[in-house]
């Protein structure tokens, strides 16, 4: 994705999307006090309560994250008629979301959960809940409602599942045919061992933990493992795809004929993870409804995370922090290309390293700089804070494509490379791979694209971690010379 569709993401298309979340609606409230000793009553600490705030829960904090990004929000679920109820009512007008697909029941407790946090660390929760399935009638009367939502226009759709009642086994299915019926982008965060009743979606987004739910048992939070355990549940279950939230280790997506995306974590400071899940889906489906392609949505969502795990309990993402983030990470760069040798590009990044910057390598050919390169690199650019590519010379092109490669001279393919606003450095080097240039550099991460294994790539023992990212469907210079060279026969040319 070029840098003109993020911006017009950031700045243009969120504020027009229309987007219906239906689920369990909470209330999360919080708090905060101090502890400094010990109550004479029963060996407890004595929390002295400084301040009360109250946030929105659960399927509602999908649709705050949503509002806060300045989409159009229509939020449905059951609510009851209590005091946490007006309180909610009172969150969603001050979020701007509009709130009449919830249905009210007479009696119901408003699932509201008070986490009680001493000198930042939670102490304990308690849970105000009465969860019961919804009845045929509400059922119906939510399914009427969103209809209605539906001919008024809407853009995606998320199911926020957290095992309250609202999504029935009906209720669920209802909701994902009129979205496929619409043409509209379903995602569902879902919950149980059972998922039939997401059958349909679009895009079903577990944690590690709940893959291992819905598998029966656990999955170990590493790559492969996870992508076996998604595979076994396509050929269970009705997904386009699924959307492994893997914590520390970024997101996964594996779709149903078998393609894999990963993007790694971008935040460098995890201090509470509460409503991640939920940033991830709302930034990713905005994304998604907005025509970006999957990996770019990823790196969205992977960014919006980054952002609210640094921040104290549940914490909708603010559009303003994206743009921020979108801006600081590509800086404008007009400098003319200048080859620097391997001992000079090696300095550079000691003093990057020095700051406390994170440094990103890859290598290749890019020979006919093509779109799916463009796409490879900024993905690569987005794992640290400079990105240093290593070129392979026309002597080593050659030896591994052939006599006719490559197209374009070595020095012309780096000022190419040099001139995108995600590259920081590009540096030659003439062997058949990277291993000897990587000795000398020693940057932090060590890109790869293609299906390899982390263990199987070249010069891996030079780098703190290596990360691999799958290439872009239907762009290659192969292909490119191929067409050419097909189109020049035929006389096209």
């Amino acid at each position: 994705m070029t840098e003109g569709y993020i911006d017009n993401f950031l700045n243009d298309a969120l504020p027009k999307l229309r987007i219906a979340v239906v689920g369990d609606i909470m209330v999360d409230r919080y708090v905060f006090g101090s502890v400094d000793r010990i109550s004479p009553e029963a060996p407890v600490p004595v929390n002295k309560v400084n301040r009360i705030s109250s946030v929105l829960g659960g399927a509602a904090n999908v649709a705050a994250n949503l509002a806060n990004l300045d989409c159009r929000v229509y939020l449905a679920g059951l609510v009851g008629d209590d005091e946490n109820a007006a309180l909610l009512r009172g969150l969603l007008d001050d979020a701007g979301i509009d709130g009449t697909g919830m249905v009210v029941r007479k009696g119901h407790v408003t699932t509201t959960k008070v986490r009680v946090l001493g000198s930042r660390q939670q102490m304990v929760r308690l849970d105000f809940e009465d969860a019961v399935p919804f009845e045929r009638e509400e059922e119906d009367a939510l399914a009427a409602w969103l209809d209605q939502r539906i001919a008024q226009g809407l853009d995606g759709m998320i199911l926020s599942d957290y095992k309250k009642g609202v999504l029935t086994d009906r209720m669920s299915q209802l909701v994902i045919e009129r979205a496929r019926r619409a043409g509209i982008p379903i995602l569902v965060d879902p919950k149980g061992s059972d998922w039939h009743k997401y059958n349909g979606a679009d895009f079903v987004t577990p944690n590690i933990k709940e893959l291992g739910d819905c598998c029966g048992e656990k999955i170990p939070n590493e790559g492969q493992a996870v992508v076996d355990a998604a595979r076994r549940l396509h050929e269970q279950y009705d997904f386009a795809h699924i959307m492994v939230t893997r914590s520390e280790k970024g997101i996964t997506v594996i779709r149903k004929d078998g393609k894999v995306w990963n993007n790694p974590a971008t935040a460098q400071e995890v201090f509470d993870v509460s409503g991640a899940g939920d940033t991830v889906a709302a930034a990713f489906l905005a994304a998604v409804a907005s025509h970006l392609s999957i990996r770019t949505s990823l790196q969205v969502a992977n960014a919006a995370a980054g952002i609210v795990v640094t921040k104290v309990g549940t914490y909708p993402i603010h559009r303003s922090e994206l743009l921020k983030l979108w801006q600081e990470w590509h800086p404008n760069r007009w400098a003319p290309y200048k080859a620097l040798s391997w001992e000079e590009t090696a300095e550079k990044i000691r003093q990057w390293q020095k700051q406390g910057e994170t440094v990103v390598f890859t290598n290749g050919c890019f020979d006919i700089l093509h779109r799916g390169h463009v796409l490879y690199l900024q993905q690569a650019a987005m794992l640290g804070q400079h990105l240093v590519v290593g070129l392979n010379s026309d002597a080593s092109v050659r030896r591994l494509k052939g006599e006719t490669r490559p197209l374009v001279h070595e020095e012309d393919r780096a000022v190419l490379l040099s001139a995108l606003g995600c590259v920081d450095e590009v540096v030659m080097f003439t062997e058949d791979t990277p291993a000897e240039l990587l000795s000398v550099l020693r940057p932090d991460i060590l890109v790869k694209g293609g299906d390899y294994k982390a263990e199987e790539v070249v010069g891996r023992e030079y780098v703190k971690r290596v990360e691999i990212i799958s290439f872009e469907e239907g762009y290659s210079t192969t292909g490119l010379v191929q067409k050419i060279a097909s189109l020049a026969k035929e006389g096209k040319l």
